[in-house]
């Protein structure tokens, strides 16, 4: 087997694989079919919310893209494997990503933006993801920027091509502390890209108190629960590190973050903490003053 852990020796207290959620298919925006894997309701998934997958080669399946809509009180990180994604917003924001590239939006207080991917050569594969916002900042001023794939940081794990592309927030790899472009995500939100030779195996170390959760994209994992395939989420226990088993050629996305332990009310693109405070926005958009 591959050996890629990082300081194994150090680490104390591993992660276990404590459940795994089933994502299933969905529609969003007009018409995209996507895979989604929602925790609204779940403390276990805090301080993120939702992870869409988009993955097709057919063309209907999401040209239509995501046209104006209104979000309040989260922040958005868009990831692409392949294809491209345009944003434009109401603050005159407007960037594209391509293959390797990351987009982050904060909505605050209030954002109304789009979001139109276009055909790469091998298709559409990618993800967004919902993050959310502290009750303390959930009015805060609306803020987004592009990450470019040359501005993420990538680094190899092995000889046999395993590496990991760190997109957001703060990491520990072969010893060393290591900063992803995005270091601004609510609740210390991070995320990486990671992929595994077959027969690898890779311990990184993460803060004890954040919640860890693990997209699986392409292959598989051998986890404490048996093997894991793509389109599934492993979300883990406590402990000082995670410790992923790649049984085939694997990529996974790595969550990891500070809960928020506050309460979640959901409706469409707000996420708040109470019902009025939902009605409140829903007003906002209607009477034109959400982005106020």
């Amino acid at each position: 087997m591959q050996n890629v852990t990082q300081n194994s020796a150090n680490i104390t207290g591993t992660r276990p694989a404590a459940r795994v959620v089933a994502g299933h298919p969905s529609a969003d925006g007009a018409g995209v079919k996507i895979h989604r894997v929602a925790g609204f309701q779940s403390a276990d998934f805090s301080p993120f919310l939702m992870i869409d997958e988009i993955r097709s080669e057919n063309p209907d399946d999401y040209i239509a893209g995501f046209p104006p809509h209104p979000h309040r009180g989260i922040e958005t990180l868009t990831y692409m494997l392949s294809g491209e994604f345009e944003h434009k917003d109401h603050l005159g924001n407007r960037g594209a990503i391509s293959q390797g590239g990351a987009q982050w939006m904060r909505a605050g207080r209030g954002i109304i933006h789009s979001e139109m991917p276009s055909q790469g050569d091998t298709g559409m594969h990618g993800f967004q993801l919902w993050i959310n916002m502290p009750a303390k900042d959930k009015m805060a001023d609306p803020d987004w920027r592009d990450v470019q794939p040359e501005q993420v940081r990538e680094i190899t794990l092995d000889e046999q091509g395993s590496m990991i592309r760190l997109i957001a927030g703060q990491w520990q790899v072969a010893g060393e502390p290591e900063c992803a472009p995005l270091l601004d995500t609510s609740a210390s939100a991070a995320v990486a890209d990671l992929r595994l030779a077959a027969g690898a195996e890779v311990n990184l170390p993460l803060p004890a108190a954040h919640t860890v959760l693990v997209y699986i994209y392409r292959g598989s994992l051998d986890t404490g629960r048996g093997v894991v395939d793509r389109g599934n989420l492993v979300l883990f226990g406590a402990g000082e590190s995670l410790q992923l088993n790649a049984a085939e050629d694997t990529g996974v996305l790595i969550l990891h973050g500070n809960p928020l332990n506050e309460p979640v009310a959901h409706y469409g693109p707000f996420v708040m903490n109470t019902r009025e405070q939902i009605e409140q926005a829903v007003r906002d958009y209607n009477n034109g003053t959400l982005t106020d």
